[in-house]
C-alpha cells in the first residue's frame, strides 16, 4: 500500500510543478549606449494545461492596469522587434536607437487562454553616453591620463578606441584609459573615445591643451628699411607660448634696467643716441625666454644730404645752361663787331696815311692838328729777292693841341692810347691798328 502511494506521488508532483508560471531574465540590469541597439532576453515556463496565445514586452508596468505591448506604444514605434524561440521558450526584445527616454523596467508578459502572467521584476535598462575626461591643466613634460567615462557599466569586456583630431591612435590601449607619455606641444589636440564594436558612436571631443613657456621669441623692426634720424621706429616682440605671453620687457645691451615694456616698443624721433642692440623678454606662468639681439642704427643725415646734393646738382645744371646761352650770344655779337671793326680799321689806316703826308693848314684849329710819329722797333734789313713783304705794326698815339706827340714802337705788336685835353682815356673805337708794308 505504501509503495503504491509513493509511486503515485512521484508521478503527480512533476505535473503539479509544471503548472507553475516562471520567467527568467538573462540579466537584471542592462547598460546601453545612447544611439545604439540593445537586446533584452527572457525565458518563461507555464503550466502544461495552459496554452500560450501571446507573448510581448512591456515597460514600467503599473499594478492594476493592463500592460501595453511595446509594438503598440507610440514612443517605440518602428524601433521594436521580437525574436521568439519557441523551442527554448525564449523571447528576445531588440530595441534600436536607444535614448534616455527609454530608461525603465522591461518585463515579459505571457498571455494564455485562461490565464496571464507578468514576469516582474524585469530588466532595468539604463542609457549612457561616452564622455572624455582630461586633467584640468597639463604642462609640457608631464604624463597625463585620459579617461573614457560612462554613467553605467556597459559590460565587463568592453574595448575602447581612442582618436585624436578624428584619427585613430594606433598606440591607444583597449581600456577606458589612455596614457600620454611626456607630453609636448605636439600632443595638443581634440581627443575622443568610442566602444570598439560601436565606433560610429564616439564621445564628444575634448581639447587637450599643453602649457609651455615662451619659445621662438623674435623681434621685428618697422620700418624694415634704413632708419634716418628723426624717423619713428617701432620694435615688436612675438613668441610661441601656451597660454600666450602677457608680460614683455625691452632691454638695450650694456644697460642694466629695462628700457620699455609691452609687446611693442616705439621711439618717436630716432637719433644717434638710440642706436644700439635691443632684445625683448616674453613671460607667462610657465616661464620666460629672451629673443636674439637686433641692431638698430640710423643712417645719419643721409636723407638731408641727398636732398642737398640734388638741389646743388640742379643749380649747377641751370648755371651751365645760362653760361652756354651767354657764350652763344657773345659769339654772335663778337662776329658782328669784328666785321665792323675791320671795316673801321681800314678806314682809319687810310686816314692816318693821309694825315702823315699832309701838311697842316694854316687856317686849321691847332686843337684839330694830329701828329703821327712812326718808329720801327728794329733796323730794316735789305730785302732779299723772293722774300715776302714783311708786315710791320706800329703804335700810334694821337695828341691834340700843341703838346708833344710821341709814337713809340715798343714791339712789333703794340697798344694804341689816345689822350684828350682832359687826359681821359679814349674809347676802344679810338684805337687804330695800321698795317704798313715796308719796301
Amino acid at each position: 500500500m505504501f509503495s503504491l502511494f509513493s509511486l503515485i506521488s512521484l508521478l503527480v508532483i512533476p505535473v503539479i510543478c509544471n503548472q507553475k508560471w516562471q520567467v527568467q531574465y538573462s540579466i537584471s540590469m542592462k547598460c546601453a549606449l545612447k544611439g545604439s541597439t540593445t537586446h533584452l532576453s527572457g525565458r518563461y515556463n507555464h503550466p502544461n494545461h495552459h496554452t500560450v496565445t501571446e507573448t510581448f514586452w512591456t515597460v514600467n508596468p503599473v499594478k492594476g492596469k493592463e500592460p501595453v505591448n511595446l509594438l503598440d506604444h507610440p514612443d517605440y514605434k518602428g524601433r521594436v522587434q521580437y525574436l521568439p524561440d519557441k523551442e527554448q521558450r525564449a523571447f528576445v526584445l531588440k530595441l534600436s536607437n536607444v535614448s534616455h527616454q527609454d530608461e525603465g523596467m522591461y518585463c515579459l508578459r505571457i498571455v494564455a487562454k485562461k490565464d496571464r502572467y507578468l514576469g516582474y521584476p524585469g530588466i532595468e535598462l539604463n542609457v549612457t553616453e561616452l564622455r572624455g575626461e582630461i586633467p584640468e591643466e597639463i604642462v609640457e613634460g608631464e604624463s597625463p591620463v585620459l579617461f573614457c567615462k560612462t554613467t553605467c557599466i556597459l559590460s565587463d569586456k568592453t574595448d575602447f578606441t581612442w582618436y585624436k583630431n578624428g584619427k585613430r591612435l594606433s598606440e591607444s590601449s583597449d581600456s577606458d584609459k589612455l596614457l600620454l607619455q611626456l607630453v609636448s606641444s605636439d600632443d595638443t589636440g581634440n581627443y575622443s573615445c568610442a566602444v570598439r564594436d560601436q565606433q560610429h558612436l564616439p564621445s564628444p571631443a575634448v581639447t587637450l591643451s599643453v602649457g609651455y613657456p615662451p619659445k621662438s621669441v623674435s623681434v621685428s623692426i618697422s620700418p624694415s628699411g634704413e632708419i634716418v634720424e628723426g624717423d619713428s621706429v617701432t620694435l615688436s616682440c612675438s613668441s610661441d607660448s601656451n597660454p600666450p605671453a602677457l608680460n614683455f620687457s625691452w632691454f638695450k645691451e650694456n644697460q642694466s634696467s629695462a628700457v620699455g615694456s609691452g609687446q611693442s616698443f616705439s621711439i618717436s624721433s630716432f637719433n644717434s643716441s638710440h642706436s644700439g642692440r635691443y632684445y625683448c623678454e616674453a613671460q607667462n606662468q610657465h616661464g620666460s625666454q629672451r629673443s636674439e639681439s637686433v641692431s638698430v642704427t640710423s643712417t645719419g643725415g643721409q636723407k638731408t644730404l641727398l636732398y642737398a646734393a640734388a638741389g646743388i646738382g640742379a643749380a649747377l645744371i641751370c648755371i651751365c645752361i645760362i653760361i652756354v646761352v651767354i657764350k652763344i650770344s657773345s659769339r654772335k655779337t663778337g662776329d658782328a663787331g669784328g666785321q665792323s671793326g675791320v671795316s673801321k680799321q681800314e678806314n682809319n689806316s687810310t686816314a692816318v696815311t693821309d694825315q702823315t703826308s699832309a701838311k697842316p693848314s694854316k687856317t686849321a684849329d691847332p686843337n684839330d692838328l694830329v701828329y703821327a710819329s712812326v718808329t720801327h722797333s728794329r733796323p730794316r734789313e735789305p730785302q732779299r729777292a723772293g722774300d715776302e713783304d714783311e708786315v710791320q705794326y706800329a703804335s700810334i698815339q694821337h695828341h691834340r693841341n700843341t703838346r708833344n706827340t710821341t709814337a713809340e714802337a715798343g714791339c712789333q705788336y703794340g697798344n694804341t692810347v689816345s689822350a684828350g685835353s682832359n687826359a681821359e682815356k679814349a674809347d676802344d673805337s679810338d684805337v687804330i691798328y695800321s698795317s704798313i708794308k715796308v719796301a
